[in-house]
């Protein structure tokens, strides 16, 4: 598990509602077609609006609804946030009794390479008719295309993005850096001579939330040396065909990589949680951070607004092109079941959202998906890695449900030591027998 938000990302974007999936995928495929009306015109009714809970994305959404309800008195509003455990089971009740007019989903379309058993059913629902098709709404041109791309199924767009979060860098203490007069490193080399550099100082170079979010670390590693969404998906369709191995070649020196920054990272980082490697980092007990960057804000907030941080792509590959951006996820994408009774002022909840995407992101604090949106200056700085929005490897990797566990997530991280009992060749071969095993082969 990792961090609470990337957690709750992450189990809505993939987790399938499969108790009750079937019953839902009959109630919405009873409805329209999945052609959407256009945003305009006096919307009346109630409005039913369900989605999953954090604290800032909670606030965001209640302050777009309030504005809402002023410019549409005929409207009534009714704003769920359920916790993030509870979620799926609400919706899926929701969906079946046709309560609900704008949900929190994210259908993904399963590459032919891949088992059609690990279609989930956000995609099922696409496929019934169970979305509606928001691709020509007026309001999706204010998106960034990149973003809409990445987050298309067959072509179409069903969701709209709230916002996105990038998570295959590294948070850097500037004090740090400074004190010690080194520059922000762009290349694996100048990594490890920053690293090196920093322990022969007495600074511990990296910290680790290992109860929480080591995977994360991983992720960036795989983004310097898998630099596109081309080159990420021909491993992933190489995997599934028995083509490329997860413990030779690239594969296996980027887990050797994994296992050299651990090396680097603070002692007993395998039972850190979170909120500790977060402390640690804002009262300068190491340089830098693998996370994602939900946690700008706590930084922000922490040590009463004195902490002076950066965040930088994770620099694995040796040629510093291929470290010059930042990869990440949508983050909770909207989208409106056929069946919604209320369609008008759904869609013109969401015209109004776009319209007025400030009032959310001001309380969100996630990067901005809407084009040309101010926000926070942090995001501002971090802009040259995010011209192009780069899918993170988690978001195109689909693990294949019939492996084992040491090849359950992209690259087992969780079998190096500290974190398992092997070094990276070792955690490689298990990985690699256990996707074997998936295989068939």
């Amino acid at each position: 598990m990792v961090t609470t938000k990337f957690h709750r990302a992450r189990v809505l974007a993939l987790a399938s509602v499969l108790a009750v999936g079937a019953i839902a995928l009959t109630a919405c495929s009873s409805g329209s077609s999945g052609a959407a009306p256009t945003a305009g015109g006096d919307a009346t009714g109630q409005l039913n609006i369900l989605v999953s809970s954090a604290p800032g994305s909670d606030a965001g959404f209640q302050a777009v609804t309030k504005a809402f309800e002023k410019k549409y008195p005929k409207v009534t509003v009714n704003l769920s946030a359920v916790p993030n455990e509870n979620y799926n089971q609400a919706r899926s009740s929701r969906l079946t009794a046709g309560s609900v007019d704008i949900v929190v989903a994210a259908p993904r379309q399963v590459p032919s390479y891949v088992p059609a058993s690990n279609e989930g059913d956000d995609a099922r629902l696409a496929d019934q008719g169970g979305y509606l098709d928001l691709t020509n709404e007026s309001f999706m041109k204010s998106f960034n295309p990149t973003v809409l791309n990445a987050a298309k199924y067959k072509g179409k767009n069903y969701t709209v993005p709230t916002g996105l979060s990038y998570y295959t860098g590294m948070f850097y203490n500037k004090k740090i850096f400074t004190d010690n007069n080194l520059k922000v490193p762009t290349t694996w080399s100048d990594l490890l001579k920053t690293c090196a550099a920093l322990k022969a100082k007495g600074v511990v170079p990296f910290g680790i939330a290992g109860k929480d979010s080591a995977g994360v670390m991983t992720l960036g590693v795989t983004e310097g040396l898998y630099p596109s969404a081309d080159a990420m998906n021909t491993l992933a369709k190489d995997l599934y065909a028995g083509k490329t191995k997860l413990n030779t070649g690239k594969p296996l020196d980027l887990m050797k990589k994994v296992q050299t920054l651990y090396g680097y990272a603070e002692p007993n980082f395998a039972g850190v949680s979170y909120a500790t490697m977060t402390a640690d980092f804002v009262n300068g007990k190491f340089a830098m951070m693998p996370d994602g960057t939900w946690n700008t804000t706590t930084l922000q907030k922490s040590g009463a607004g004195k902490l002076d941080f950066g965040y930088v792509p994770l620099p694995s590959s040796d040629t510093a092109a291929d470290n010059a951006n930042l990869g990440g996820k949508v983050e909770l994408s909207l989208a409106v079941p056929a069946n919604a009774k209320n369609q008008k002022a759904a869609i013109q909840w969401l015209d109004f959202f776009t319209k007025n995407y400030k009032l959310f992101n001001d309380q969100a604090g996630f990067a901005p998906a809407v084009q040309g949106a101010t926000s926070d200056p942090f995001y501002t700085s971090i802009q040259p890695y995010t011209k192009t929005f780069l899918p993170a490897w988690d978001t195109i990797w689909i693990t294949n449900t019939k492996a084992g566990p040491a090849a359950s997530v992209p690259f087992n991280w969780a079998g190096i030591a500290p974190m398992g009992n092997a070094d990276a060749q070792g955690a490689a071969d298990a990985a690699q027998h256990d996707w074997q095993a998936g295989l068939g082969k």
